[in-house]
């Protein structure tokens, strides 16, 4: 039968690391199923200049290896493969990759959300050479130049508005003339005079070879193609957490996924699973939130396993 751990946390980014670190120093031993493709969004990140303690910035997947490599330091171990099953409705937890099972009496999910891309090969080829999904945590790098923001809702809305303190054009690209986007939001970008739409259109490849330089897209209506220069490109059109695994056990939010905690605590619906960084929250998803949410996680954890130690022994009277 599985050693049964105090903690295990699943997921390898900043939330996940963060929890680790904290529960490793306070010698939980936890262990970190961190997935094949470890260390989360940052690993696809060029520069990052807005995480505290690094003033001269860093480089996304070298953040993600000092994260990791702190935690390590204080004893966490990992494993590095994906998490296939679980069992949350008893007592060890229970966690499945392929056949191997693992067991802990608390676990952190801290398995984060993707940005949906266009699924072009030149997106991905160039993906931190000028294609990002972040404006704010990108924008800064496109001062006077010109950027292509793809998307109709609300995120891509404030994502043309943020560019647009940086850049000297914005232009909006969309498929159809209808957005999903509130007409709040759609008047706004309307008002800007940086910002320009254009209708009826849809990447069809990211132009560049060491970075951007231009996309070349498709009229939706007319089938007509045609390139639009630019030195940037902010894929905008929605997030997907990866929730996929929980979503028979734990409450999560119908529409989208995203798992639910209670009140301002990593709690879940189920006492001793917990939830933290961009797989519950929707809104930031910057990675010192991720990381300071995964920090109130292990504590929260740690707080929620030493309450079940010292929990009184229930007397049974027999008469």
């Amino acid at each position: 039968m599985a050693e049964v751990r105090n903690l295990i946390v699943i997921g390898g980014g900043p939330a996940g690391y963060t929890a680790a670190l904290y529960a490793a120093r306070a010698n939980l031993e936890p262990l970190v199923i961190e997935g094949f493709q470890w260390g989360g969004q940052l690993m696809i990140t060029s520069d990052v200049e807005n995480y505290p303690g690094y003033a001269d910035g860093v480089m996304g997947p070298a953040m993600m290896q000092d994260f990791r490599r702190q935690a390590e330091r204080f004893g966490t171990t990992f494993v590095t493969d994906d998490v296939t099953r679980v069992d949350f409705s008893e007592r060890p937890f229970r966690v499945w990759v392929e056949d191997e099972e693992y067991r802990a009496e608390a676990i952190v999910i801290a398995t984060g959300a993707s940005a949906r891309q266009l699924g072009l090969a030149s997106e991905r080829l160039l993906q931190g050479r000028g294609v990002t999904y972040c404006a704010t945590c990108d924008a800064a790098f496109y001062r006077d130049r010109i950027v292509v923001v793809v998307g109709g809702g609300d995120s891509a809305m404030e994502e043309a508005l943020f560019v647009s303190r940086f850049a000297s054009k914005v232009y909006v690209v969309h498929r159809r003339e209808e957005f999903r986007a509130s007409p709040i939001m759609v008047d706004r970008a309307r008002a800007n005079d940086k910002v320009e739409f254009v209708l009826n259109k849809v990447v069809t490849e990211v132009l560049g070879e060491d970075k951007v330089t231009g996309v070349r897209l498709e009229d939706t209506v007319t089938g007509a193609e045609s390139v639009l220069a630019t030195d940037g490109l902010f894929v905008a059109i929605g997030h997907d957490p990866t929730t996929g695994l929980f979503l028979d056990q734990l409450d999560h939010e119908p529409d989208t996924g995203y798992l639910v905690t209670r009140g301002k605590t990593t709690e879940t619906n189920i006492p001793g699973v917990f939830a933290a960084g961009d797989v519950q929250d929707h809104v930031y998803r910057q990675a010192v939130t991720a990381a300071g949410s995964g920090c109130a996680a292990a504590l929260d954890a740690e707080r929620w396993l030493s309450e079940q130690r010292h929990a009184p022994v229930p007397v049974v009277v027999t008469t």
